[in-house]
């Protein structure tokens, strides 16, 4: 025995139970390390087996993060707009705006009387409890305050926070600004491929009636049932690519398992390759049929 050694095992002897387990789960994570890339690999599966659902909006380089729920209503913040006509500007002012009220989630509370995705609040003249609880309903009428500030295009979202909201603190939606635009691009098209998302697998099965009218009023584009899918066949491959992106973040509410745009395919998986998009064949089926795979 070392000289000295006899006092580390009478100090580990009486050590609780506890800590000498967790001495054995340090010890076997040396281990592991020391067996490089296997215990990566092993790492990593374990990571991504412990990992929350999430998705990714990636656009010019860069890319955020959310979870389904959060990307679900960007979704549809951003369909409505390229559905009115509006500029991608106009997205994502409401998404840096919904970012700021509510985190983009659909709550029943906030200061005041305040509800929903932007807080809006019923005793301002913007609706009926029940309306602004209604994501399709709040953001509609968010966009509908929005088209009468002359010159809104151009402006600082900061000045367009106090034009609309009325917000005591309009510099804040200044720091949502770039998470804005990297969703309102991946989501509206102009980022093909840029939105994917690392989901478990579907909870029941998808309600294609359900799932067509949230296209309709939605995106406002048509889907016809063919067995187990939705087909879509859109009028440019930019609304298509917008159809894929949307459906990919409703992927979680309407229980889908694919989407795919023309030769490319997203597929629900919950790893990492849940945010990318897969290309087969030589690239030249038809760019503007969208075909969503349901779970019957």
């Amino acid at each position: 025995m070392f000289p000295g050694s006899e006092d580390f095992v009478l100090a580990e002897s009486s050590r609780p139970p506890r800590a000498r387990r967790w001495l054995a789960v340090l010890a076997t994570l040396v281990v592991v390390a020391a067996l490089g890339g296997a215990g990566w690999i092993w790492g990593r599966d374990q990571l991504t087996a412990l990992a929350t659902p999430r998705c990714q909006a990636t656009a010019t380089g860069e890319s955020v993060t959310f979870s389904p729920e959060q990307v679900h209503h960007a979704a549809t913040i951003t369909a409505i707009a390229m559905k009115r006509g509006l500029p991608a500007r106009a997205a994502t002012i409401a998404l840096a705006t919904a970012i700021q009220e509510s985190k983009l989630r659909n709550i029943t509370y906030g200061d005041r009387d305040s509800l929903g995705l932007f807080q809006q609040r019923p005793s301002q003249g913007w609706g009926t409890q029940d309306e602004l609880l209604d994501p399709v309903f709040a953001t509609n009428a968010f966009y509908d305050a929005l088209v009468k500030v002359d010159g809104y295009e151009n402006m600082e979202i900061t000045k367009i926070a106090q034009e609309v909201q009325k917000s005591a603190y309009p510099e804040a939606y200044a720091d949502h600004e770039l998470e804005g635009r990297l969703l309102a691009s991946a989501i509206s098209g102009h980022s093909p491929g840029g939105l994917g998302c690392r989901l478990d697998d579907p909870e029941g099965r998808t309600d294609t009636k359900a799932l067509q009218e949230a296209l309709q009023t939605e995106v406002g584009v048509a889907g016809s049932a063919e067995g187990d899918t939705l087909v879509v066949t859109a009028d440019s491959e930019l609304v298509a690519w917008r159809v894929g992106a949307w459906a990919v973040a409703q992927a979680k509410a309407h229980a889908l398992t694919s989407v795919s745009v023309g030769t490319h395919t997203w597929t629900r998986t919950r790893d990492a390759s849940g945010w990318e998009w897969s290309s087969a064949g030589d690239g030249s089926g038809d760019a503007t049929r969208v075909v969503l795979t349901l779970t019957p």
